[in-house]
């Protein structure tokens, strides 16, 4: 028996904690503590310790299966291959190529979401692709375009957060959603700098805060305006700051003072001496951070939510310094790197944009294509769904379950029936899989090699540890068969570190480049911070002229002498970083080999010398055209659904610490089951006592859009005005029947957080 342990990465979370798999005598593999990677140290949650229970056989698929007399069969490879390309080949020549649609998971590794983009634009011709990562992290990624020109869901490694002075935690309980990050605000705690967290639950995070903010959902726009505002009448703005390195105060400055804080505490319930001690509690260290996750984010105001707390750091001169920063908690497992390298609709690899002429020639060069033959942007992720069985009339989704995570379920699950085709590729029977004509059973996180980018921008490798059982297939192999029968014999390998080579190529240049990261490197250096160019004799140039990148992204050269994206930062806080792994820290900017903006002069340019990767990013200047960072001037305004007559309760929703996202994996553990057996009503006492109902009562929670029953959970950590449900569960307790599909303008992100419901006792 090998007794040998594969150092590898947590399938779950965006924290993606590093673990040891080690042969049982059975055959399996169990979880062993690895305490070299520097983000959890060996602490593990529930769920990454029981992820081994998955790869069962017991619980998992093993064989495709094919629709037949309205029932799923067993099939071999062959006929549901065949079958998928006949009918993906079928439809496209009887409606055209945007009648297929593709749908990913931001659980699928950098290759497999590369291969994904690929395939539905080089194979199906089709714009119409998104992914589920569309419902998590794309409001902080559009504000954090806007603001700073780049979108890496934290610019500064994790290890930051103790070394600074406070820190605004909005809308996470990450406590539950990701417990080995909970050290970090604990050891900031104990250093002496102080943790506010902003939600209308008091929740196992909020319970670890120095002050709790309870805004009513929905408001947390108002609540950073109203901040806003105190800062400039208190006089705490760092004039020199916004002066030398930014754009559009003004007109954010003058949006702010509409919100002034006895008109915020209306809105949003958090009383004028919290409002004041939040500012002097944020403001006094040298150094803060504000850190948003999916409370203000999944709203339909949610870019602008996040841009308002971005203008908070940037009026405050906390961004682009040591230990300070605005970032986004990311959710998914490779939520940031499902998210740059072109499985959503507007995007190609490396974070590159479709409707780039340049981007398009560089990615359609590697490609071997016409640039031309490259479809445009499609439809986002909800919209994809909503238009299934009318423009788009067939389906084939990767990593995904929206019968239970989209919004406005029962509707998703009713268009998802009307398709003529599904074909689903996934590791268990989920309730999208039970919808489908071909189920196709792939391989899962130890059952194959691949990439992920964790929530710090930390390129990680995933190890195989354990062979796949007989009968499963990964995605990868998929989507080379499927190209092969629809004519593209060539340009889909099946081996990971290929595919990453080539994403390594169609990467370069643009503002997520990993041109310069190597499986090798990975594996020394325990993960490399993107951007990371690959060596160049030409860096030297690039420095002195500040030639464009590739997609016309500005440039500025990196401390090592290669190119690196405009405003990554070559230097990091003086604290420096532990790990051992973080090669690029420690060192400021100075006039040795800096000049007086924060560029690398050329006589310091050392030609063909491998980067270090960027932990820490904006130190010398943002990622914009003229390397400042930008205010957006934004105003409150309501959810797109306020409670009233019939419906006078707010819903928001989330997660339990043990279960995961749509449940599809985590639902199939009994340990973790046990803990968390089923869907709840969260309501408070004084709603619970209008109501009549007691704590286990059935409860029915009615939006417009449908029905949920869970039994009554009554606690006095949660507003009068609101309940709370998980979203893990399908069936009569599915909390996303009633959630609100209406869209932010922006980042299309549906309002999962807020909606208005009435709520009574079942049956009554």
């Amino acid at each position: 028996m090998e007794t040998t342990s594969t150092p590898t990465h947590c399938p779950y979370c965006a924290l993606q904690c590093g673990m040891n798999l080690s042969p049982t005598p059975e055959g399996g593999v169990e979880v062993t503590e690895r305490a070299d990677f520097p983000v959890n140290r060996g602490a593990l949650c529930g769920k990454g310790r029981t992820a081994p229970a998955v790869l069962s056989s017991r619980v998992r698929l093993t064989s495709p299966l094919v629709r037949s007399g309205g029932t799923l069969v067993p099939a071999t490879w062959d006929e549901a291959l065949d079958r998928i390309a006949g009918e993906l080949g079928r439809i496209r020549a009887e409606h055209g190529p945007d009648a297929l649609g593709v749908f990913g998971g931001g659980g699928l590794t950098n290759e497999k979401a590369y291969a994904l983009g690929k395939f539905a634009r080089v194979v199906l011709g089709t714009s119409q692709i998104d992914y589920n990562g569309r419902f998590c992290m794309s409001s902080a990624a559009a504000g954090g375009i806007k603001a700073f020109g780049l979108d890496r869901g934290l610019p500064f490694p994790l290890e930051d957060i103790p070394r600074t002075g406070c820190v605004i935690l909005v809308g996470s309980n990450l406590a539950e959603t990701m417990p080995p990050s909970l050290r970090f605000f604990s050891e900031l705690r104990e250093n002496g700098g102080t943790l506010i967290v902003v939600d209308p639950r008091r929740t196992k995070t909020a319970e670890q805060a120095d002050l709790h903010l309870m805004p009513r959902p929905g408001t947390d726009l108002a609540l950073a305006l109203g901040l806003l505002h105190l800062v400039v009448a208190e006089g705490r703005v760092d004039e020199e700051y916004v002066r030398e390195r930014t754009s559009g105060w003004e007109e954010a400055r003058a949006a702010a003072m509409a919100h002034w804080p006895e008109h915020v505490e209306r809105i949003t319930g958090v009383s004028v001496p919290q409002l004041r001690e939040t500012v002097r509690m944020f403001c006094e260290p040298e150094a803060a951070m504000v850190l948003t996750a999916r409370g203000p984010e999944q709203q339909s105001k949610g870019t602008d939510t996040v841009g308002a707390w971005i203008n908070l750091c940037l009026a405050t001169g906390r961004a682009g310094r040591p230990l300070s920063g605005y970032g986004c908690l990311t959710g998914q497992g490779n939520g940031q790197g499902g998210r740059e390298h072109g499985q959503k609709a507007d995007q190609l690899p490396g974070y590159r944009k479709l409707d780039d002429p340049a981007a398009r020639r560089h990615v359609a060069g590697v490609w071997g294509v016409d640039p031309d033959s490259l479809p445009g942007p499609g439809r986002s992720a909800y919209e994809l769904l909503d238009a299934m069985g009318t423009d788009i009339r067939s389906l084939l989704l990767m990593a995904s379950n929206p019968v239970v995570s989209a919004p406005r379920a029962a509707h998703v699950e009713e268009r998802l029936g009307s398709l003529d085709f599904l074909a689903v590729c996934d590791v268990v029977l989920s309730e999208t899989a039970a919808l489908a004509d071909v189920v196709l059973p792939v391989t899962q996180w130890a059952e194959e090699t691949g990439t992920t980018t964790s929530l710090e921008g930390r390129v990680l490798l995933r190890r195989r540890a354990v062979t796949p059982p007989e009968g499963v297939r990964s995605d990868l192999e998929v989507l080379h068969e499927l190209a092969a029968r629809l004519g593209v014999e060539k340009g889909f390998p099946t081996e990971p570190e290929e595919v990453f080579d080539e994403l390594r190529r169609a990467s370069a240049g643009g503002p997520a480049d990993y041109s310069g990261i190597t499986y090798r490197r990975l594996a020394e250096e325990n993960g490399v911070f993107w951007p990371c160019p690959a060596p160049t004799e030409a860096a030297g140039a690039a420095a002195a002229t500040g030639a464009a990148g590739t997609a016309g992204t500005p440039r500025t050269a990196g401390a090592t002498g290669t190119e690196t994206a405009a405003g990554a930062g070559t230097a990091a806080a003086a604290a420096g970083a532990g790990g051992g792994e973080d090669t690029g820290s420690g060192v400021f900017p100075d006039a040795s080999t800096h000049d007086g903006a924060g560029a690398v002069r050329p006589d310091a340019v050392t030609p063909g010398a491998v980067h270090p990767g960027t932990p820490r990013l904006f130190l010398d200047r943002f990622a914009t055209d003229d390397g400042r960072a930008r205010f957006v001037p934004v105003s409150h305004r309501p959810a797109a659904e306020e409670p009233d007559a019939e419906y006078p309760v707010l819903l928001t929703t989330g997660r339990v610490v043990a279960q995961y996202q749509s449940g599809a994996q985590t639902r199939r553990v009994a340990e973790l089951n046990a803990a968390a057996p089923g869907p709840f009503v969260e309501l408070h006492p004084r709603l619970a006592a209008r109501l009549g109902a007691a704590e286990g009562d059935p409860l029915a929670v009615v939006s417009r859009r449908g029905r949920a029953v869970a039994p009554a959970r009554i606690t006095s950590g949660i507003r009068p005005d609101t309940v709370f449900m998980p979203f893990h569960w399908p069936g009569e307790g599915r909390a996303n029947t009633l959630t609100n599909p209406a869209l932010d303008p922006t980042s299309r992100m549906p309002e999962f957080k807020v909606c208005a419901v009435r709520v009574e006792i079942a049956g009554s």
